[in-house]
């Protein structure tokens, strides 16, 4: 399929802000705050939806996420649309999203994470509009460690581009920042060190393809989907697959894995890599080997604890984009092109 990207964003864009799964509690409404007032001074103008509300697990009733995130996408002068951060049901607004309508407007720029990828990684592999896998509204305040961007540097940046990321080595050892208390932080605590992890054996990696992924919690439910056909997209080319657990035991994790894989999810990959976790382990079983048990027998390279997944610091990936991994003992490296 070919893959379609958006104009650069540029300053006096409009960007959509909408909750397709959680919405904001009115405790983190200050971190919104924040967030929104960042992006306006960038020179962004910043469009709030309506479906925000976050005193329950959903914003609002799935017809009226759907359809506001659907005008959001179709509306010509919106350039990007972010929510702010993901949840844990998305997977109901498949049905209702209007995808063909979606892929004959022109392309607007989709972020997010976590439950977010139930709807990015389809809408990418439906339409062919590439999406960033990255950041969510509320952790955009952050500075950008080292190494790594912003999702903003990635939607400024024109059709054609080539941008590089290394992982910092440094991650965050604990759970999340306290909005409700510290609105305004800007400081990620990265207080562990550790880089990436070859799980499938010893070598060096470099290996090429188009990347497409998302959190193993929420996507492993499309699995054998059309919303999930990834051969379909692929075509030809072969695909870098990235994968992220939240908070699934490892045994889970691994029924997850095996289930994608037997549906089909993996059949392009050329590597997959996978998201640092806090996950827990089983009494048998660690994160590590649960991915290995699953998709070892796949014979591609796997590489693990990327920055792209529950534990910050974030790397954002785009949906669709040329990538190029390289893991040696020197370095690693993950090159993107938008084209």
């Amino acid at each position: 399929m070919t893959v379609r990207y958006p104009r650069p964003l540029r300053p006096g864009d409009r960007i959509g802000v909408t909750s397709p799964s959680s919405g904001v509690a009115e405790a983190l409404r200050g971190r919104l705050d924040v967030a929104l007032h960042d992006l306006e001074a960038r020179g962004y103008e910043v469009v709030v939806g309506g479906c925000m509300d976050g005193s329950a697990h959903l914003s609002a009733p799935a017809a009226e996420r759907a359809a506001e995130l659907t005008d959001l996408l179709t509306d010509p002068t919106i350039r990007a649309v972010v929510p702010p951060w993901g949840g844990e049901t998305a997977i109901d607004l498949m049905p209702l999203l209007d995808f063909e309508r979606i892929g004959r407007a022109e392309p607007t720029w989709m972020v997010g994470w976590s439950d977010i990828s139930t709807i990015i990684t389809p809408l990418t592999l439906l339409t062919g509009v590439a999406t960033v896998h990255g950041n969510n509204l509320m952790d955009t305040p952050y500075r950008t460690p080292e190494g790594l961007k912003s999702w903003l540097d990635i939607v400024a940046a024109p059709r054609g581009a080539t941008f590089a990321q290394t992982p910092p080595g440094r991650h965050r050892s604990g759970g999340w920042d306290d909005w409700a208390r510290q609105p305004e932080i800007r400081d990620l605590t990265l207080d562990a060190e550790g880089t990436w992890t070859r799980l499938d054996g010893p070598g060096d990696v470099e290996v090429e393809g188009r990347l497409i992924g998302g959190c193993i919690e929420t996507i492993g439910h499309l699995a054998g989907t059309p919303y999930l056909d990834t051969s379909r997209f692929a075509g030809d080319e072969p695909l870098l697959v990235y994968v992220e657990a939240s908070e699934d035991n490892a045994f889970t994790v691994c029924r997850h894995l095996h289930g994608m894989r037997l549906a089909g999810f993996f059949d392009r990959a050329a590597a997959v890599l996978v998201g640092r976790t806090h996950a827990p382990a089983g009494p048998t079983l660690t994160q590590h080997e649960a991915v290995l048990d699953a998709l070892g027998p796949l014979g591609v390279p796997i590489v693990a604890d990327v920055e792209c997944g529950h534990v910050a610091p974030h790397l954002p990936l785009v949906n669709g984009a040329r990538g190029r991994v390289v893991h040696t003992a020197a370095r690693s490296e993950i090159v993107q092109t938008l084209c």
